[in-house]
Order: structure tokens, then sequence, then C-alpha cells
């Protein structure tokens, strides 16, 4: 008869009538408020690293620059991210692609012809304000304001909804990414 127990810190075998234990390791993956944030902080300063890429080098370096950060901050190499930027509409107002969440941030993609460049706007600071966070081990869900200033000084707040999913490397992945502009009834 074989007991298997499993824990946060490891995991045994044990065997009735031997001394055999097998034991190996587990990865504890839970997420912490502070990965959140610091996650949160991240994306800030990516979006303002690719607008300066874009003022410094042009669309080719801006497009550099996003891959990167697509590439490290969401997680389209381990499964589906659910998209819906700022200012998108009709059949493209969801992006559950890579290309479709690139063309966002840099444009130049004949497939959604309307972007123009969401990262290339001159974005100079950021900061967020999380109205909740929600974190389940491995799963984190923020909601809240961010708040981008452009390079003339001008506040653009969006509602924003992130979905933080922590990978075997313990790195944080965005799974999804909810923006709006707040309602008004104007």
């Amino acid at each position: 008869m074989r007991i298997r127990v499993a824990s946060m810190i490891s995991i045994a075998v044990f065997t009735m009538g031997t001394s055999q234990v097998m034991a190996a390791s587990v990865v504890n993956n839970n997420i912490t408020e502070a990965e959140v944030e610091q996650a949160q902080q991240a994306w800030g300063k990516a979006l303002i690293a690719i607008s300066a890429a874009y003022s410094a080098g042009g669309h080719e370096q801006a497009e550099q620059k996003a891959r990167q950060v697509l590439d490290a901050a969401y997680g389209y190499g381990h499964g589906a991210v659910l998209f819906k930027p700022t200012l998108a509409s009709g059949e493209q107002t969801f992006r559950t692609s890579y290309d479709g969440a690139l063309a966002y941030f840099v444009g130049g993609n004949a497939t959604y012809a309307d972007d123009s460049g969401f990262a290339l706007k001159g974005w100079q600071g950021y900061e967020f304000n999380n109205a909740g966070v929600y974190i389940n081990g491995d799963l984190a869900l923020t909601m809240g304001h961010v708040m981008l200033t452009d390079k003339s000084g001008a506040v653009t707040t969006v509602d924003k909804t992130w979905g933080f999913k922590k990978d075997e490397q313990g790195d944080l992945r965005i799974v999804l990414h909810h923006s709006s502009l707040p309602y008004s009834a104007n």
C-alpha cells in the first residue's frame, strides 16, 4: 500500500513495510501583493520605454522594445491572454493574439489598420491606484485606475483590470488586460 502526502514544501512517497522515502521539492507559486505591485509598476515603465524608443529611433526601435515587453510581461507563450485595449472597437475590440497586442501598442499592422500605436503617444509618467486586489495562489486580479502623463503634461486616466499568473519560473505573466476610458454621462 502506497500513501502520497503533498504539502507546499515537499512531496513524499511512503511504502508500507519499508523505510524507503522519496521526496521532491515543490515550488511555492503563491503570489504576494508586493509582486503584483511590482508587475504593475514594471508595465508602466515598459510603456514609457516604448514611447522613448519611438522618440529616439522611430517605429522599428519601438516595435523591438514592444516585443521585448510582450515576451517578458505577457503570457502569450503560456496560453491564452485576454486583452481588451483602451481604444479598440468593433471586431478588433478583443485581442487574444500576440500580433493583436503588438499592433495595439505600436501600430504598423495592416490587419489592425485603425491602430496608431497607443505606446507611441509620448508617455512620460505613469501611476496606478488599485481599487482592489484579489490573490488566490498563483493567480492575482487587480482593478483600479491607471494615470498616464504625456509629454505636454496632460493626464489620461483609464479603468484597468489585470490578471496575473505566476509561471513555472516564478515570474508573473499578464493573462488578462482590460482597459477602458471611464464612463462619462455626457
